[in-house]
């Protein structure tokens, strides 16, 4: 099997350096370049045809915002970000998920030294990013909102939901279409701890539901979206459907923290009163607490394998047995509203 070819983009030179030498440590990754800023790159994309490309969000001449644009646009391929621990540089990775790109990582404050710190995680962030499925995301499909006189309320019901790469652009598509009296939802979704914050408030701006990063004790709310926040803590449910998100400081589990294994067997309890869903991502984590909610009376959703960036979680709930039913990603909101309703839905 030929190894990954790898381009890095960033105008750092001891940042560059320090990329290439992490990534060329793993016999399965070969760095074909390394360009210093993007019209360097774009060159080097036609000359060498990388499989991924990481990619710096700060930099002279044209910003990588901009860059992954055109890239987006004229030769889709998988991109992993690389940005600064800065409010703007998680403003404008999370924009960059949500354009395509597959996955982040966080340049540590004390510069290319520590990165080694995270080589490994590194490594598999880019190997998952370049197996992943490139594609342009169809305009998500928004919940029909019914008149006031006519509109079925939603029951007694909690929603959790658990993504990973790929996660970010998927629950923009998936949460736009949620209505604002849309039940309390919980989600996890993997990336660095400094990210979480700006995901939440850019996923406030663009969706009728309120969202927001989960804080301990917080008491659930109709119509509001609830982000675990990265890093120290695993996000859970304690108390029921009108209880309280409890932010627990345990290991990592499946190498994460928050996980939706977590999330989801707390959630587990309230049987007929949950829904859960599973989108993409790498790994196995949700795949078991899917299973606990399922068996508790719970409908679980899966994205589908064609529709995913990378069918890791999804396929290992559902091989475990914790997929009720898979569903496309522009289906998954109305299938998702449906069951919290109690009302039976045919996918299209």
């Amino acid at each position: 099997m030929s190894p990954i070819r790898a381009l890095i983009v960033d105008d750092s030179a001891s940042m560059r350096a320090a990329l290439t030498r992490i990534l060329s440590g793993d016999p399965e990754i070969e760095v074909v370049g390394a360009a210093p800023e993007p019209h360097a790159a774009r060159e080097m994309i036609k000359e060498l045809n990388p499989d991924v490309l990481t990619l710096d969000v700060e930099m002279p001449g044209m910003d990588g915002l901009s860059f992954l644009e055109r890239i987006m646009r004229l030769r889709p391929m998988p991109v992993v970000m690389c940005s600064s621990l800065t409010a703007a540089g998680a403003e404008v990775t999370i924009e960059a998920l949500r354009l395509g790109a597959v996955d982040c990582i966080a340049k540590p404050a004390g510069g290319p030294a520590e990165l080694v710190a995270g080589a490994s995680q590194l490594r598999e962030i880019v190997k998952g990013a370049a197996r992943s499925q490139t594609r342009r995301m169809a305009p998500p499909v928004r919940a029909v909102q019914p008149t006031a006189s006519a509109q079925t309320p939603f029951r007694d019901v909690v929603i959790a939901i658990g993504a990973s790469t790929g996660g970010v652009e998927a629950l923009f598509h998936l949460l736009d279409a949620f209505p604002e009296n849309a039940p309390p939802v919980l989600v996890v979704q993997h990336m660095p701890a400094a990210f979480t914050a700006s995901f939440a408030a850019r996923l406030d701006r663009s969706c009728a539901v309120r969202v927001v990063e989960a804080t301990d004790g917080a008491p659930l709310k109709p119509g509001t979206v609830y982000i675990a926040p990265g890093g120290s803590h695993h996000m859970t449910l304690d108390g029921g459907t009108r209880g309280r998100i409890k932010l627990v400081a345990t290991d990592p589990v499946n190498g994460h923290r928050p996980s939706v294994d977590m999330l989801f067997n707390s959630i587990a309890p309230l049987g007929k009163a949950a829904v859960g869903a599973i989108l993409t991502g790498m790994g196995n984590d949700g795949a078991e607490g899917m299973l606990a909610m399922r068996r508790a009376g719970a409908r679980t959703f899966g994205q589908s394998r064609e529709d995913c960036i990378v069918w890791g979680m999804p396929r290992a709930a559902l091989l475990a047995g914790g997929v009720e039913t898979e569903s496309s990603l522009s289906a998954m909101a109305g299938v998702i509203l449906a069951a919290a309703r109690g009302a039976k839905h045919q996918e299209r």
